[in-house]
């Protein structure tokens, strides 16, 4: 049952990472299953509606039906309620986007955002996507209220990463990364300069609850030519700010308060 319950979440999440659809061959290919095995598991997951078969193309397509059950998770949670207008505000104040992930289980994960832009660049990516830690803001951030042990154990068991997918000066290695998160204690935030990606910088502050349990993470992340490291060395007292702020009112939110 758990091989079938993983093959399940793994078309799941190929799906996921292909609105357009996948035809039947391509996903069994790339996912290295069984043809029949994969046809079985579609079939089941259109009898339950989370997928359907566009005949016109004979592709297979995620239904809006899990995206409604995240959605409805987080309502439930109080999470966006409780964050939303302190990311508006910092947002605002900051002229950038920012967001905030959610400590889930073992990984961070985006699940609100504010985006204070309102000309030029605009940095708006995917939500929903679990946060890379070796090569974000968000995750050094997170990574900097651990131990360095602690830390290298939850990056190496998510991995760096191929260098070619991020920026020029994403770490590759421990050596490389425990700078990055010894300056993120020092200063309380972390900064990275082209990590992430190329010509974008981002800055990132945990959210620690009761007894010190860290919550999350808030991020200001945009282009370099407007969010450089003089402006996130301004912006750290505010960012600071506003993750009290949030972590403050997070008993009000279930989940939080759950965790706090």
């Amino acid at each position: 049952m758990s091989g079938i319950l993983e093959r399940s979440f793994k078309v799941l999440e190929h799906l996921a990472d292909h609105p357009e659809g996948t035809a039947l061959s391509a996903m069994a290919q790339e996912l290295a299953m069984p043809l029949s095995a994969t046809h079985r598991l579609l079939t089941e997951l259109i009898r339950c509606g989370y997928v359907r078969q566009e005949q016109s193309h004979s592709v297979y397509v995620l239904n809006i039906k899990l995206v409604s059950l995240g959605l409805r998770f987080l309502s439930n949670s109080g999470i966006v309620d409780v964050a939303q207008p302190l990311l508006d505000r910092l947002a605002a104040e900051s002229g950038e986007l920012v967001r905030l992930a959610v400590v889930d289980g073992d990984e961070l994960t985006f699940v609100a955002k504010a985006q204070g832009a309102t000309k030029g660049l605009r940095y708006d990516p995917d939500m929903g996507l679990s946060v890379n830690l070796s090569c974000s803001a968000a995750g050094h951030a997170w990574l900097s209220t651990m131990d360095d042990k602690e830390a290298l154990q939850r990056v190496n068991q998510q991995g760096f990463g191929k260098p070619e997918d991020f920026g020029p000066n994403a770490p590759k290695n421990a050596k490389a990364l425990l700078p990055f998160l010894h300056n993120a204690r020092a200063r309380g935030f972390s900064m990275i300069n082209e990590v992430f990606a190329p010509a974008m910088t981002a800055m990132a502050a945990p959210l620690r609850g009761h007894n010190n349990v860290v919550l999350g993470v808030i991020t200001i992340a945009g282009p370099l030519v407007r969010l450089t490291e003089k402006r996130m060395e301004a912006l750290g007292p505010t960012l600071l700010s506003t993750a009290d702020e949030v972590a403050h009112a997070s008993a009000a939110s279930a989940l939080f308060k759950r965790r706090a």
